[in-house]
């Protein structure tokens, strides 16, 4: 039987849930996105919070002898549910890294567009493959393995139960930053080593031919080239997303190990 009487002990705990989740939501690959209704995010955290003050137990009361105190649980347990949120969707920037070095080897750099996901100005490719990357993510449910991670906390972190290890979470972010460089290189492998053999050709002729002008044929080519090896390598998109899901899993892993 389902029991929704609340106490005024309970009712703190279960704002203590709703603060993570929220906290979790906001910033969550798929669940934050800014072109989602705030309605909706709202909605979805209370909705995940009622569910999960239904299934743990036992329901401890919260302990704390002043304002101070209560304010400083309702940060811990916010600064646990951006965390977790952070460490997943901070996986998406290799993306975003990966597009720009691709745009400033064909030649758009300069060619950004409005993203409304992120509010900020980037890079065609890179707001192409982030579209692509996010449909991989839900038809691959792999936001259900994010959400299942963030219940799953609950069982190693209980609130107010959460314990910074500061220089653990310093060595995850070392961690991901060598990540970074190692998965954005190897998507922009094959347009970089492409690019670079016609900049070998384009030299040769440079010398064979100089009343050419280079400058412009070598523009015209590389969008040209450019796009056909976008085109010929969309079919490696699923194996890009599991470079960037498997690093999701490693993310959170590694951050929920720094809390407890």
């Amino acid at each position: 039987m389902i029991n929704y009487l609340f106490t005024v002990y309970t009712f703190e705990y279960f704002l203590m849930i709703l603060v993570r989740v929220a906290s979790f939501v906001f910033v969550a690959p798929f669940f934050g996105m800014n072109n989602t209704p705030g309605r909706v995010k709202i909605g979805l955290s209370a909705f995940l919070a009622l569910i999960l003050y239904q299934a743990i137990l036992p329901k401890e009361s919260l302990e704390y002898s002043g304002t101070i105190e209560f304010a400083i649980i309702v940060l811990r347990e916010g600064i646990t549910g951006l965390l977790i949120g952070f460490a997943a969707n901070i996986c998406n920037s290799i993306i975003v890294f990966s597009g720009k070095v691709i745009d400033m080897e064909i030649g758009l750099a300069m060619a950004n567009i409005y993203d409304p996901m992120t509010r900020t100005q980037s890079g065609l490719t890179g707001t192409m493959y982030n579209y692509f990357i996010m449909l991989l993510l839900i038809i691959t449910d792999m936001h259900h393995y994010i959400l299942r991670a963030l219940i799953d906390t609950y069982q190693l972190i209980p609130v107010n139960g959460t314990v910074f290890d500061w220089e653990h979470l310093m060595s995850t972010m070392s961690m991901y930053i060598a990540d970074l460089m190692v998965i954005g290189f190897r998507i922009v492998l094959p347009v970089f080593a492409t690019s670079m053999i016609l900049n070998c050709i384009l030299g040769v002729m440079a010398k064979v031919a100089p009343q050419m002008n280079m400058f412009a044929v070598g523009m015209q080519l590389k969008v040209l080239i450019g796009f056909s090896v976008l085109f010929v390598t969309i079919i490696l998109l699923p194996d890009i997303s599991n470079f960037i899901f498997r690093e999701m899993k490693r993310m959170i892993v590694s951050v929920v190990e720094g809390m407890y």
